[in-house]
């Protein structure tokens, strides 16, 4: 398959020239394994070993000290979350070489994996998330933190076909190199797999068909706040198992919960995050929705426009470094006000509302006057949609097509 370049890989470059180890997180079939060996295989010597292999696995939980002995460094070892025997054995070995980069570490369960690195390797590792691909890197164009005061390119040739149709086919690696390939056809192996290989790694499914009627009414749910008890009501389990399943789609990084805005208006806002699917293409196969055209016309196209747009500037920000949880945050208090995404950079907020027409007009700011309550300086506001061109609604707000982010 031909390879398409990542944004992240300068980022993993510098992570290498300052930390002896750097994790790569994310869910399955994002391309951890291929960006790591594009990435470093300019290093001498470097080998790559998999612990998707059960010997060599058993090898490395059982004796880590002879598995390391096996494989030295500079190595990459992709699922390190199955054995974590070896993180401490790493940490004594790059205490001793004192050299960056020489462990490169891949896993697809992050929450484990994190509570193993930072108790093992604290202040050694540097990790970073990886999602799908970004329509940046898809169209290969140079990927830059969209904030409202970026200059853009005027016009955009998007239309609401073009973007249902991205949103349908999702955005990992092998639905985008193979055309052949239907969504529907990927997206069922993928589940099974992500069951088969994962879920059963962390927690007792008693029923194969409660959980994926879980991930089902989740996938519904994209772009809305977070209620348990009606999640949990719809896939006909309790509430606590419903918590528990919800942090493992997180952990696998599947689902992305977005923050809400607390500031210094605590009594009167919501404090449910809302929750995001990461890939358009696995939320609408969930959600059972197997034609882009039918989609795009739907009650949920407006829910999914926007999951497409919050995730792909998740994966901008992260693909160029920058932290998304001490960035991105959503409003909405007790009164109904709403903005659907706030950017903090540098002690100035940035209002963005994302609307699936071509004109919203300016009915779209009504909200972004409650920044003046806000402890941080106001910015200047977006609203992200199908427009052909960017075109200001005032002085300090303007229209951004969805093609030109």
């Amino acid at each position: 398959m031909a390879y398409i370049r990542r944004t992240i890989e300068k980022h993993l470059l510098y992570l290498s020239q300052h930390f002896p180890v750097v994790v790569v997180t994310g869910a399955r079939q994002t391309g951890k394994t291929t960006l790591i060996k594009q990435t470093f295989n300019h290093i001498d010597g470097i080998k790559y070993v998999t612990l998707d292999y059960p010997m060599l696995r058993n090898l490395a939980k059982t004796d880590p000290e002879l598995f390391l002995q096996q494989y030295p460094a500079p190595v990459i070892i992709d699922e390190i979350q199955y054995a974590p025997e070896l993180l401490p054995l790493i940490k004594i070995r790059v205490d001793n070489d004192k050299r960056n980069g020489q462990y490169f570490l891949t896993g697809s369960q992050m929450f484990h994996l994190m509570k193993n690195v930072s108790e093992s390797l604290a202040g050694r590792a540097a990790v970073t998330p990886l999602y799908g691909l970004s329509r940046n890197e898809i169209l290969g164009k140079n990927e830059i933190p969209f904030l409202p005061t970026n200059n853009f390119s005027i016009e955009s040739n998007e239309t609401l076909t073009t973007v249902f149709d991205k949103i349908f086919k999702g955005s990992m690696p092998q639905m985008i190199i193979d055309n052949s390939l239907s969504p529907e056809t990927f997206c069922g192996s993928y589940v099974q797999t992500y069951i088969e290989r994962d879920i059963r790694d962390l927690t007792e499914i008693k029923k194969e068909s409660e959980f994926l009627k879980f991930i089902s009414c989740v996938a519904a749910r994209t772009a809305q706040e977070v209620n348990l008890s009606n999640i949990a009501q719809d896939a006909g389990i309790d509430q606590k198992t419903a918590d528990r399943w919800l942090s493992l789609l997180v952990s696998s990084g599947l689902v992305y919960l977005l923050s809400p805005y607390s500031g210094n208006i605590v009594k009167r806002i919501v404090k449910r995050p809302k929750l995001y699917c990461m890939d358009t293409g696995l939320a609408c196969y969930l959600s059972l929705w197997n034609n882009a055209r039918a989609l795009e016309s739907s009650a949920v196209a407006g829910a999914m426009f926007e999951t497409y747009v919050v995730t792909e500037l998740i994966k901008q920000y992260t693909n160029c470094g920058k932290n998304v949880r001490s960035r991105f945050f959503y409003y909405r208090d007790n009164t109904g006000a709403e903005i659907d995404l706030l950017i903090l950079e540098n002690g100035t907020i940035y209002p963005i509302e994302i609307k699936k027409n071509t004109s919203p007009g300016n009915a779209a700011l009504k909200n972004f006057n409650v920044l003046s309550t806000f402890q941080e300086t106001a910015g200047d506001g977006a609203v992200i949609c199908l427009s052909p061109m960017v075109c200001p609604l005032d002085a300090r707000n303007k229209i951004v097509p969805v093609g030109v982010i």
